[in-house]
């Protein structure tokens, strides 16, 4: 089969003829309809000190898909999982021994391993996974939204983290996981939703997806932006997206007494915060990281069932041959969502 693969350990990526993945009695081979790219896999592209240490070559990339069952393993009922099954795939697999995995608690699993960073993913025209990985699309679905679920998961997590019903919302980082979250929080109840970035490209895609305000912090402060809105004691509830120290100290010297910060943004040093705030305004911080098993994904679809529309998150698509080209575009800081097709 076809596949992107981590050749070597270097720069660059590979399309290459390699074997099917193998399958077991616990397995579900999937046929790859649509992948999605994201910026793990550019990590990885670009081989920066992260994927020289996450990544042991060769790797075939990707874990963002949707397709079509194949073949089901012996141990797999069909009234869970049946050939020519739509779905997609938490790409998170779990250890199912530890303390956290035993009590239900699967995306605290301290042994983790990444689909298409820990093993052979998605960026291809097979994939195997075990069938408790496997999320079935019971109901229509576009296939490009089906394709993003693995990101779109990231947002909802991280959104829904605190009740967000009349509370003012600051978002810091419109990539297309923080305008994921713009959208959810607007369609979840948030009066007001705020979203900070320096592109003018992606401030007007959450615009599109109903962002209130979507503020370029290298021309207006955060604090102007309240108050545009009226906002005499701050924000309620801050999603951090960016992984950036300004934004994060930004964030905290905006918020309320009593604020809540989810944090989804990885940073790529440690870096210094006003601890001396967090504390005197007894602001809450949780890190997050991927998706619940399976709560996070039941909430998706019902968002979308509802009404959610993610259709301006995606703005590019691409055959699979055309890869180098599909991956300059996610690179760039104008880009939402770019998509693969495995179909061609």
């Amino acid at each position: 089969m076809k596949a992107l693969v981590k050749q070597k350990a270097e720069p660059g990526l590979w399309l290459m003829d390699v074997p099917e993945p193998e399958t077991g009695p616990g397995d579900v081979l999937i046929k790859v309809l649509r992948t999605g790219i994201c910026g793990t896999d550019l990590h990885i592209r670009s081989w920066d000190g992260w994927a020289q240490q996450a990544v042991t070559t060769p790797r075939v990339l990707g874990h963002e898909f949707v397709g079509e069952v194949a073949a089901v393993g012996s141990d797999v009922r069909d009234s869970d999982i049946a050939v020519g099954d739509l779905v997609s795939g938490e790409g998170h697999l779990v250890c199912g021994k530890c303390r956290n995995c035993l009590a239900g608690r699967r995306h605290l699993c301290r042994s983790t391993v990444g689909l298409g960073v820990g093993r052979d993913g998605a960026f291809a025209e097979y994939v195997s996974l075990p069938a408790s990985n496997v999320w079935v699309h019971r109901g229509k679905v576009d296939l490009d939204i089906a394709a993003i679920f693995d990101p779109f998961g990231n947002a909802v997590h991280t959104a829904l983290t605190y009740p967000l019903v009349g509370e003012d919302v600051l978002i810091t980082g419109a990539g297309p996981i923080g305008i994921m979250a713009a959208a959810v929080a607007r369609h979840a109840g948030a009066r007001s939703v705020v979203i900070t970035d320096i592109s003018p490209s992606r401030l007007e895609l959450a615009r599109r997806v109903g962002a209130t305000l979507a503020v370029n912090v290298a021309e207006t402060s955060i604090a102007e932006a309240q108050r545009q809105l009226g906002l005499k004691e701050g924000f309620d509830i801050g999603l951090e997206m960016s992984g950036r120290p300004e934004a994060m100290r930004d964030m905290v010297a905006n918020m309320t007494h009593g604020g809540r910060i989810a944090m989804l943004g990885l940073p790529a040093e440690e870096f210094a915060v006003d601890w001396s705030k967090i504390v005197t305004s007894m602001i809450t911080v949780k890190g997050i990281y991927g998706r619940e098993m399976f709560e996070t994904w039941y909430a998706m679809t019902v968002l979308l069932e509802g009404g959610l529309d993610l259709a301006p998150v995606i703005t590019g698509s691409y055959g699979y041959q055309d890869f180098d080209a599909a991956f300059d575009e996610a690179a760039t800081a104008r880009s939402g969502k770019i998509i693969l097709d495995w179909t061609a």
